[in-house]
Formats: C-alpha cells, structure tokens, sequence
C-alpha cells in the first residue's frame, strides 16, 4: 500500500525542499563531512537533470564554526552561538559550492529570519529570490539567519524553517532527512514494540502523541518537530517524507516511488497564499482567548470572530496586527489579522457587534478578525 502511495505521491513532485540535520552533514559535531556534503550534492544534481527543482535546507554552520573555534559543547548564550554561526557559515557555503560545482551547479547562499516571513513585503521578495534562482537552475542553500537571530526571532528548528520554506515556494514536496528510519509509534529506543509508521495524514493529533523529545547535543529538532513541521507544510498542499538519511541514494529512491520512511500525506485543498503567509507566524504580538460558542462557529461554520466570543484579550498591539486565537485552555485555534487595536478589544470583547459604536464612541467593523483574513490552525 505504500509503495503504491509513494508512486502516485512523490513521482509526481517537481519542487521540493530537502532538509538534511546536523548528524548527516557533520563528523558528530566536530565540523563538516565532506564525504556526505557530496552525496547530497550527487543525488541532488540527478533529480535536477530529470527535472526537478531543488532546495536544500541544511543545518551544519553552528557546528562548523564550533570546530573552527576549537569549541567541544554547543554554547548556550545567544552571542556565541551567532559568533560560531558567523564563521561556521563560511565553511558550510564553500564546501556545497564546491560539490555542486563538480555537477555543473551553482549554489547560493539564502539566510532568513522569522521576520523575513512575518512582513509580508520582504515574505513575497525571498518567494521572488528563490523562485529566480530556481528558474536559472542554481541549487539554494538555505539556513536561519543565526549571526542575526534572537530568541524573539528564531526559527527554532531547521524542520520548522523547512516547512515556512515549503509554503513560502509552492513547493510539492518537504524531505525532513534524519538519524532515524521514520516515526514510529513509540521510542524505539525504549520500546522493542515500537512500529514504524509508514504512512498517514499530515495533521493527525495522534502523531504528536507518538513523536519524541529532544534531539542530539549538536542538533535542536527531535521527532516532534518533523510532525508539526509536515503539519505546517501541509498548509501549502505539501506533502512530506521523514526518512534516514544513511539510507543509500534515499532522495533519488523517494522520487522513483521507494516505500522509504514516513510519508505524511497532505489535505486535497491547499490554503489560500495569504492564509498560508498568516498560518506561518510563528510569534504574535497578542492573543484573543475564545469560548467554546466562538470555537465552534469558526470551526464548524467558518464564520467570522465576532466580539461577543473574546473572553479575553492578552498583549499590546495595533489594528492589523497578527494574533493568536486560543481556547481557555491555552489550544491553538487560529491565527488572524485583528480590526482593533488592545485597547479597542478589550472594550468590546464579549459585547455583541451592534454595541460597538456605544462602547468605542465611533463605528467600526463588526468582526474582530474577518474569515477572510482568519486561519484555523
């Protein structure tokens, strides 16, 4: 049954972003393998001689510039971490450059950071930059903007930048390379009953329950943020395959239709582009917290939200700005682009909309957050 998935899945991708973790492009933390920095280089330039277009997410330059500065742990202050990420860069971009040079590639540097992301100017100038650089056949090479990022700003996960990658290009397909074979329904490495799981959809609440923690010392992504990134890149139509990345040729088997790892299929129906620019925001400026009633009728319903359900408005922000939609219990319900300023919306919440004008002293809209502009999450 997979096998027959995969082939009608995967063979049919032409855009793809790939993500390769720090276990699979350095020696264990102490700088890069340029043996595996080749291979990638290899089966990359054959899926682009047979048409595919390539972008390659790759972690690798906090750990090179660890090896450079003669650093054994991975630091923990934000300013060492972008010093290493500052030098390690250097390294991590000349060695592809050199790989793909011997398949007659160019390869480019992109380096983004949330707020990239978030403006939507600068969301559709990166969408252009890559688009062009696919269009002149030239590989980019991807990367958070770690000499620049701060904890507001972070990405977090090389897997969560892949997913925004995915969605930001239309991309078909989202390729999260790992140390492990898949998912599995429990830590294999505690549970001998722990199976792989080979195929599901993309979102399902019990893959969450199944993913692990943490991952290694070098990376930052474990198990969870591979679910939750294919649940992201779904957004667009993505689909997504966690594989190992020791398997042989994994890449150029996957798109032959090689019942390989985990596929995640996506929904049939892709998000709108502005609900897939909305559902990106990986921070927000305020959170408008829901009742049950407003829950529903934005789930259920696709209705609007209206004052009447805010139980609660959380944060300073402006009219315009991206905020979160949550329940009383803290679940993640929607992102939005709200009307009113904190202030407004803490005047009207749990009003109905035809009040609006006695309690503001002036008219307004009648929905805190338009469907048009509302994502469920």
């Amino acid at each position: 049954m997979l096998e027959s998935t995969m082939k009608t899945v995967l063979t049919d991708c032409r855009r793809i972003v790939v993500k390769v973790g720090s276990s699979l492009v350095t020696n264990q933390g102490a700088g890069l393998d340029l043996d595996a920095l080749d291979n990638w280089a290899r089966q990359i330039a054959a899926l682009n001689a047979s048409g595919h277009e390539v972008l390659l997410v790759s972690s690798g330059a906090i750990a090179e510039g660890m090896q450079r500065l003669g650093w054994r742990t991975r630091p923990t202050s934000i300013h060492d971490l972008q010093a290493a990420a500052a030098v390690g860069q250097m390294g991590l971009v000349q060695a592809y450059e050199s790989c793909f040079r011997k398949h007659d590639l160019h390869a480019a540097q992109v380096l983004l950071t949330h707020d990239d992301l978030a403006d939507r100017e600068r969301y559709l100038n990166a969408r252009t930059t890559l688009t062009t650089l696919l269009a002149l056949r030239v590989i980019p090479i991807i990367n958070e903007n770690d000499t620049v990022v701060t904890d507001e700003i972070k990405f977090g996960d090389n897997d969560t930048l892949g997913a925004l990658v995915t969605n930001l290009i239309d991309a078909d397909a989202l390729v999260i390379l790992t140390d492990q074979s898949g998912l599995y329904t429990a830590d294999p490495r505690k549970d001998p009953h722990a199976a792989l799981v080979s195929s599901a959809q993309a979102g399902d609440a019990q893959l969450e329950s199944m993913a692990g923690g943490a991952g290694s010392a070098i990376g930052r992504g474990g198990m969870l943020t591979k679910i939750l990134a294919a649940k992201r890149a779904a957004h667009s139509g993505a689909h997504t395959a966690i594989a190992s990345g020791h398997e042989t040729d994994v890449l150029l088997r996957l798109f032959r239709g090689e019942p390989i790892g985990t596929l995640l299929t996506a929904p049939a129906l892709p998000l709108a582009a502005r609900k897939q620019w909305l559902a990106g925001h990986l921070q927000v400026v305020g959170q408008l917290v829901l009742d049950e009633g407003a829950i529903r009728a934005l789930r259920s319903d696709g209705k609007s939200l209206l004052p009447i359900g805010v139980k609660q408005v959380l944060g300073e922000f402006q009219r315009g700005a991206v905020v979160a939609c949550i329940s009383e219990q803290g679940e993640d319900i929607a992102r939005g682009l709200v009307n009113y300023n904190s202030e407004e919306a803490r005047c009207i919440a749990g009003h109905a909309s035809q009040q609006i004008v006695t309690l503001l002293g002036y008219g307004g809209d009648d929905e805190i957050i338009h469907r048009d502009n509302l994502v469920l999450l």
